[in-house]
């Protein structure tokens, strides 16, 4: 079986906004493969939106400081592409979708980003059409953005990003604005893109609860830095006092989990998701 290709590699990078006293992000090494989803987490502060940002190249394009260090995205080193280049690679959906959307209708919204790189009309409306199709917002087409709820808002800036066919697709706090069974179905969606078109999906969210269920591997941020990465599970169970501690919205399965386990009434790792919980119950009491 083949090894999946690295699409974003990142080496001592470190960036210094100009001003600032101390560095947004410093000797971050991370690299991820296609088809991953990644859970990008870290309290306030942390430095996770600036590595986003990095990502597209909004720094360091738009953001005036210090670079070091390297990044590849897609095999583009981010400091020498124009950002029109990286926003064909990396679609970024922002933390509120009204701040995203602003056509007078929803399917004029999603062609906006292919007009822009100046595709052809047959190849703008094909590429409109499947975005829609995929993210279910076909009906809503002639729909101006603001009479949409908050996941459906939430959906179509998805479909504006998909219509760039990007490589990587960010989700900046997606869930803010959202309940949690709208939540739930951005992020289904978000999983289902990258099962269907092979995306990698980059999840920018402190609330572990609403992504637990779909990201395979967590990056965890403080003081620009990367203090811990790896599979959601092992994290979890080893590392769930510094989450903790961090502020990080640890889901509360996972919490009822650790504190049961230290006063000795269940053992074993830690579950993600109630599922996992109740499988390992099951388990405990067959035997």
């Amino acid at each position: 079986m083949s090894r999946a290709r690295e699409i974003i590699v990142a080496k001592d990078l470190g960036f210094n906004y100009a001003g600032a006293k101390k560095p947004a992000i410093q000797g971050v090494n991370l690299s991820i493969s296609e088809d991953e989803f990644i859970l990008l987490t870290g309290p306030s502060g942390c430095g996770k939106t600036s590595l986003c940002r990095c990502l597209n190249g909004l720094i360091p394009n738009f953001y005036q400081g210090e670079w070091t260090g390297e990044l590849m995205v897609d095999g583009l080193d981010v400091t020498t592409q124009p950002t029109s280049e990286l926003s064909r690679r990396v679609g970024y959906v922002f933390q509120n979708p009204e701040n995203q959307l602003f056509a007078l209708t929803v399917e004029k919204d999603i062609a906006f980003g292919p007009e822009n790189l100046g595709f052809s009309r047959d190849e703008i409306r094909e590429r409109v059409d499947v975005a829609m199709k995929i993210t279910g917002t076909s009906a809503l087409k002639e729909l101006a953005p603001y009479e949409l709820s908050g996941g459906q808002q939430q959906r179509v800036a998805l479909a504006g990003v998909l219509a760039m066919k990007p490589s990587v697709i960010v989700l900046d706090e997606p869930t803010s604005f959202l309940d949690p069974h709208t939540a739930e179905e951005v992020m289904r969606a978000a999983d289902d893109l990258r099962r269907e078109l092979g995306l990698t999906i980059v999840v920018v969210e402190h609330r572990l609860d609403l992504v637990a269920r779909y990201a395979e591997r967590i990056v965890v941020m403080d003081g620009g830095k990367i203090v811990a990465d790896g599979s959601l599970e092992q994290v979890l169970d080893e590392q769930f006092d510094m989450l903790e501690g961090l502020g990080v919205g640890v889901p509360r399965v996972s919490l009822l989990w650790s504190m049961l386990r230290r006063d000795g009434i269940v053992s074993g790792k830690v579950p993600t998701h109630v599922e996992d919980a109740a499988s390992a119950l099951s388990g405990m009491m067959s035997h």
